[in-house]
């Protein structure tokens, strides 16, 4: 296996001393003995005033900035940081850009760095650093320093902790220099404890739920790979500048990559391309195809105007059908380079096709364990004394995996979605795995017999309206929303329907506590405009859908318990 390395090229370059500190656009202008600013010298004109540069004192709630600054609050306490946001001193970081020095790790951040402190700081101060871990020494370089805390590369691990740190275990070259793996240097079981911490973190930080209130937050679902998984890549270049087209040492006609053309990820911490001939944590099908992908993106290089994404999704051929794979087993899977082509793959016993370029899962292999434990807790986990569950409602429901997935464990199922593209593709995978379709529009009779599924475009405002005859109690929601979550608008409409249960999954856990906080605190409408109870949290797990990264996936399950209108303690709802 290869082995990582206490050494990488850093994101800024080297240099001597450490450069001497810029005059602040906020100091005062010199001054001669009059009073009077300097006046420029001879006829020249007077500069151009600049403009004071503005920094928000606080970051924006539920951000990644306000996540790590929620992380600095805890290692640099609350009454100082308060102190220095009060006094404005948020900025004045101890260090100089490019300054070399020693840090002591002390936690993990929730996107995967480190958190360290340094005793050579003049002040209590955060470094944020990557590829380290607690209980080790390093040595490090700041490129940028921000609100009580500077970004660093790492020049070497000085004091490794072998408890946690392995680099027997990374499998990629370029791991240590590329930003698109945190963890390889710890054992999965490390990885998965490190992501239910996250969990933790984000209810205890950004929900604002009672303790009593909270239920313990589950072990992270493993992913049954850890490398060889990722179903898509998108490695990217930059176009040739005019130097580099006009090079004679690099004809239109050179096949072979110039020096200066990269092919790949980001170098961490940068905008900076880096070359990437192999991706480990890829299925092997796209593993295998990228050497052609990359070669006819050399082929064609000065063709390109302007930077590339390329593409590249694991897929079935898009004749198979599930009768085929019945009779014949799965067939070879294909790799689909062209961003307008389409994709199939299967999640369990059902297809699903989407545009290349469309959101969908890219770990195909966990999926089938998220489908069953959400279908699992809607029904297994349910209170006896609750009706079971007949209709489904899936928002945001993109190409249909969640409602599509769950039909079979419901008599109506409803998509709803506010992109066509998507609605459109979710019919057709309906059409794909054999489910009859609505006759008519959802709620335009009371008969349900062979009426199985629908997907329809929803207003944003009045998502809920297209489900409006669906018998609350014995309807289950799911939301699986972008990062950014659920605006306060739509969590009105979801309290406003007041269905059975709601299944909130999460490809951004600190913006789902929020939401589902703001559930808990509302109360549930009922038909006649009074309230008619509240949700109470029943579970919280996270799901582990790209290990050696840092990201978890996270799915809460909500529970309505009516006639009751006041916060309540979780043991006695569940």
């Amino acid at each position: 296996m290869a082995e990582i390395s206490t050494t990488r090229e850093p994101s800024s370059p080297p240099s001597g001393p450490p450069a001497a500190k810029k005059a602040r656009l906020d100091d005062p202008p010199k001054v001669d003995v009059q009073g009077d600013a300097a006046p420029p010298p001879g006829n020249a004109k007077p500069p151009k005033k600049s403009k004071k540069q503005k920094f928000k004192d606080l970051p924006e709630a539920c951000s990644s900035e306000d996540v790590l600054w929620q992380e600095i609050k805890d290692i640099l306490g609350a009454e100082y940081v308060d102190t220095a946001v009060k006094e404005g001193t948020v900025r004045k970081s101890p260090f100089e850009q490019r300054q070399e020095l020693e840090v002591e790790v002390v936690a993990m951040s929730s996107s995967g760095t480190a958190l360290a402190t340094s005793s050579s700081a003049s002040r209590p101060w955060v470094v944020v650093v990557p590829f380290c871990v607690p209980g080790e020494t390093a040595r490090v370089r700041v490129y940028n320093n921000s609100r009580l805390h500077s970004v660093a590369d790492l020049i070497e691990v000085i004091t490794p902790n072998p408890t946690i740190r392995d680099d027997s275990l990374v499998e990629c070259k370029y791991f240590g220099t590329c930003g698109g793996c945190q963890y390889q240097m710890l054992s999965y079981e490390k990885q998965l404890e490190l992501k239910r911490d996250v969990v933790v973190k984000a209810y205890t930080k950004f929900s604002d739920i009672p303790s009593s209130s909270m239920p313990p937050i589950e072990s992270t679902m493993p992913s049954p790979l850890q490398y060889n998984y990722r179903t898509k890549i998108t490695p990217h270049f930059n176009a040739p500048n005019k130097t580099q087209r006009s090079n004679p040492d690099n004809p239109q006609n050179d096949t072979d990559k110039p020096s200066w053309f990269n092919i790949g990820f980001n170098r961490v911490g940068t905008q900076k391309v880096i070359d990437i001939e192999d991706c480990p944590i890829s299925t092997p099908v796209i593993r295998a195809a990228l050497p052609a992908v990359r070669a006819n993106a050399i082929a064609n290089l000065y063709t390109y105007k302007k930077g590339v994404s390329l593409i590249l999704r694991d897929s079935l051929p898009l004749s198979t059908t599930n009768a085929d794979i019945a009779e014949n087993g799965e067939p070879k899977h294909i790799c689909v380079t062209n961003h307008r082509g389409r994709v199939r793959e299967r999640v369990g016993p059902n297809l699903f096709e989407y545009p290349a370029s469309s959101f969908f899962q890219n770990n195909n292999c966990v999926m089938p364990s998220l489908v069953s434990y959400v279908r699992e807790r809607i029904f297994d986990s349910a209170p006896s004394d609750t009706p079971t569950p007949t209709h489904l409602v899936d928002t945001y429901c993109g190409a249909g995996l969640f409602a599509i997935s769950l039909a079979s464990s419901f008599k109506i199922v409803a998509g709803i979605e506010l992109s066509v593209e998507s609605i459109q593709a979710a019919s057709i995978n309906a059409k794909l795995n054999s489910l009859p379709p609505f006759p008519r529009p959802v709620g335009t009779s009371k008969d349900n017999v062979n009426r199985m599924i629908t997907f329809q475009p929803g207003d944003a405002t009045q998502i809920f309206s297209v489900v409006s005859k669906f018998p609350a109690s014995e309807t289950v929601v799911v939301i699986d929303p972008p990062r950014k979550g659920c605006d306060e608008p739509f969590i009105e409409q979801l309290v406003g329907f007041g269905a059975q249960t709601v299944v909130y999954v999460s490809c951004n856990v600190h913006t789902q506590a929020r939401d589902v906080g703001m559930i808990l605190r509302r109360d549930v409408g009922g038909k006649d405009g009074k309230a008619k109870g509240k949700y109470v949290l029943e579970s919280v797990r996270g799901f582990d859908l790209f290990p050696q990264t840092a990201h978890v996936e996270s799915v809460a399950v909500l529970r309505l318990v009516e006639g009751q209108t006041e916060g309540m303690d979780v043991d006695s709802a569940v």
